[in-house]
């Protein structure tokens, strides 16, 4: 009895790592996305400084292309919205993510208890 309780710990541990990993991930991808979202409200604010006489440039590749103030304007205020979304996916994610964690960890936690229980037991009273 003992033997099956540890290979379902074992699973859930895996499981429970697996999991930990993609928190991880998940949250390394929401910082990079707050950092790109604090860059582009950096350029939103020096576009904001900007009056029509000024010109703008975009760089394509290894190219400098001119570019139309009001264009660049709403270009970076799109890419804010959409990243504004992507950050709020992640943390709809990562709330997820965390409610099944603390699950695994309950039930890590009740095999665990009843693993101990199966060991404390005598030989042939299973």
């Amino acid at each position: 009895m003992a033997e099956v309780i540890q290979k379902k710990l074992q699973a859930e541990l895996e499981k429970y790592q697996q999991l930990q990993k993609d928190v991880s991930k998940s949250m390394t991808a929401r910082q990079k996305l707050e950092a790109q979202f604090t860059e582009n409200n950096i350029v939103k604010e020096e576009l904001g400084l900007l009056d029509s006489q000024n010109t703008v440039y975009k760089l394509i590749g290894p190219v400098l292309v001119k570019q139309d103030l009001d264009e660049a304007k709403a270009t970076v205020a799109k890419r804010l919205e959409y990243i504004n979304g992507e950050i709020q996916r992640y943390e709809t994610l990562l709330k997820d993510m965390e409610k099944k964690s603390e699950q695994h960890r309950e039930v890590l936690s009740s095999l665990q208890q009843e693993y101990q229980r199966a060991q404390g037991l005598p030989a042939g009273k299973v």
